[in-house]
């Protein structure tokens, strides 16, 4: 009799539903019939609405999808949230603890998460973009929680009730954990769009799901993907509500710099070339998929490849001007009982500006031993200076940092709101300071432009 009864099963990463009448599987989303095993199968993110379905419909049935079962998850210690994290967990747990957080770097997610893994009582698995994040994961739930935390990333593989693992582990190995865990976070989830990573939300039957974000926005749509793999966006808080009270009061500063008369030289002869091309292929930057043509055509010919090197070659002038140099050393000088964190977009201008100012730099080839030892003596004051690519652009918990400064970066509005969140962290009497230095007469007066177009910096200058 038992066997008869409509059964879901688990198979590396999708759900394979047998003794489902016809009629009723049609009804249910994401399903469709697999002719190869005469059976129906769906993605493990569809458990729980499959499930829901059998529940509201009477039917019984067997359940070998889960591998899990409710947990004692007790904190050490009771958390007291703010307001706006109070309201943002209640508004998640009303979405039937399905969905997307959006708050400014500094205000809590972190600790917002742990809330919710009190609230969920499963196994969890914590996705995280970054070998730095996976260590302050490691560290925040340990102090929170009375068990071992797991850690699968960054060379150890240790797997726990609640693990925490990076973007590419979880996507290497969904398909093996997806019927281990009830709970997902995903944080910094505007991840999760990109293809190498969607397989993670897909594989899971997690039937609860919390993606946290201090910028849910992306350039081509693509949080339309979190809010269907994750939950709709529950609650939403800019900066500016938080300034003040919750995050540290700021101002931003504008820094142009001009180019000696040899930079401007080689800068205009290097962009004119670049921009003679551009406009031979006919290429509109306005689709997403332009810069890659672009790339394509550059490698079929003599001319695009010397127009290739010639964008690379005035982006490299634009990026690490002396100008540029001069000005970061007066900062420094002017902030000279501070301490600063100092980004740029490539290794190589960051590299350069440690060999000229004797600073230590941390970059994704840095070893986590020697990122943990330079962000503990930035911390305790003995190290005032940091030099970063991107690696410090999201999660990482500098909360001593009051002074951020862009030598060079993207265009993007989501990196730009990123550093400055880095600096924003609330401590007593600090007030926060980023500056933007940028190469005038440049194409990097456009690309300023661009990325300053969130509420972050209305009014800041």
């Amino acid at each position: 009799m038992s066997s008869k009864l409509p059964t879901i099963k688990y198979d590396r990463g999708t759900l394979l539903l047998t003794n489902f009448d016809d009629d009723f599987a049609n009804t249910l989303h994401g399903v469709q019939f697999d002719d190869r095993i005469n059976a129906y199968r769906a993605q493990a993110r569809h458990y729980r609405d499959i499930v829901m379905a059998l529940h509201q419909s009477a039917r019984k049935y067997t359940d070998k999808a889960k591998a899990f079962s409710p947990v004692r998850l007790s904190l050490k210690k009771k958390i007291s949230p703010f307001p706006h994290q109070k309201e943002a967990l209640s508004k998640w747990e009303e979405s039937g603890k399905r969905g997307i957080i959006e708050l400014p770097t500094g205000a809590g997610k972190t600790v917002l998460s742990v809330l919710a893994i009190a609230s969920v009582q499963r196994p969890t698995l914590v996705v995280v973009p970054t070998i730095d994040l996976l260590l302050q994961w490691e560290r925040v739930l340990s102090e929170h929680f009375n068990i071992d935390i797991g850690v699968y990333g960054g060379g150890r593989h240790e797997k726990a009730t609640i693990t925490v693992t990076t973007y590419d582990s979880a996507a290497h190995n969904a398909e093996f954990w997806g019927q281990n865990y009830g709970f997902l976070i995903c944080d910094e989830c505007h991840h999760l769009p990109a293809t190498a990573y969607q397989f993670i939300a897909e594989a899971l039957v997690a039937p609860f799901r919390l993606g946290v974000t201090a910028t849910l926005e992306r350039n081509d749509g693509g949080e339309f993907v979190c809010e269907e793999l994750l939950g709709s966006l529950n609650f939403s808080l800019p900066i500016d509500a938080l300034e003040g009270k919750y995050l540290a009061p700021y101002e931003v500063r504008r820094v142009p710099v001009n180019l000696t008369d040899k930079e401007r030289e080689e800068y205009e002869s290097s962009r004119k070339t670049y921009l003679r091309f551009l406009r031979s292929t006919g290429i509109s930057f306005n689709r997403p998929d332009a810069w890659a043509n672009f790339i394509m055509i550059c490698q079929r010919s003599a001319e695009g490849k010397r127009a290739l090197e010639a964008y690379r070659n005035q982006r490299k002038i634009a990026f690490s001007s002396k100008s540029k140099t001069d000005a970061l050393w007066n900062i420094l000088k002017s902030h000279r009982n501070d301490r600063v964190i100092v980004f740029t977009e490539d290794n190589e201008t960051v590299y350069r500006l440690s060999h000229q100012l004797f600073f230590p730099v941390i970059t994704h080839h840095t070893k986590v031993k020697e990122r943990k030892h330079l962000l503990s003596l930035f911390a305790e004051g003995a190290l005032p200076v940091l030099l970063t690519s991107k690696v410090l652009n999201e999660g990482v918990d500098v909360p001593d940092a009051n002074v951020g400064v862009v030598l060079s970066g993207s265009g993007s509005v989501r990196e730009h709101v990123q550093r400055l969140g880095r600096i924003l962290r609330k401590r007593p009497g600090k007030e926060a300071i980023l500056y933007e230095v940028y190469a005038a007469e440049s194409s990097e007066m456009n690309t300023s432009e661009r990325r300053r177009q969130h509420r972050a910096y209305y009014g800041k200058e």
